[in-house]
């Protein structure tokens, strides 16, 4: 669990089966109410949970003040697909808020445009290649 919590302040979301997906809220919920303290005992009860610096400085600094004015409900979970190796059930746990922030109407990132389909070359199909030789000829 102490994995799985670093890479969820880190990242702000990550992807992993339910079950732990479930358990993993439970702590990080208990994490950001102790960043939300500020105090030096509440950072070094999350420091012992937190396995990065990074993360803890992250969770102090930017996440708890996110969530001042809210009381609990910091993560959501939505579960995904299943794991083609074994088949177990994925799920997404990411701190709510933590969704980029909308685009313009008339501006478009890079590579959101519609994409071509490419076409295959190669023997058969086409209209070319319905036509056979004779009827080629005849036409000319």
């Amino acid at each position: 669990m102490r994995n799985l919590v670093t890479s969820l302040f880190l990242y702000e979301k990550i992807i992993t089966t339910a079950a732990k997906a479930k358990e993993l809220r439970g702590v990080a919920e208990k994490m950001v109410t102790l960043a939300k303290r500020e105090d030096l005992h509440a950072r070094r009860q999350a420091a012992e949970v937190l396995k990065d610096d990074k993360a803890l400085k992250k969770l102090f600094d930017t996440i708890g003040a996110r969530y001042r004015d809210r009381s609990g409900g910091y993560t959501r979970i939505t579960k995904l697909d299943y794991r083609m190796g074994d088949g177990a059930p994925l799920a997404a746990i990411e701190l709510v808020g933590a969704e980029p922030a909308p685009e313009a109407k008339g501006e478009k990132a890079a590579g959101t445009g519609r994409r071509r389909r490419r076409r295959r070359r190669g023997k058969g199909g086409g209209a070319a290649a319905e036509k056979t030789p004779a009827a080629a000829a005849s036409e000319a």
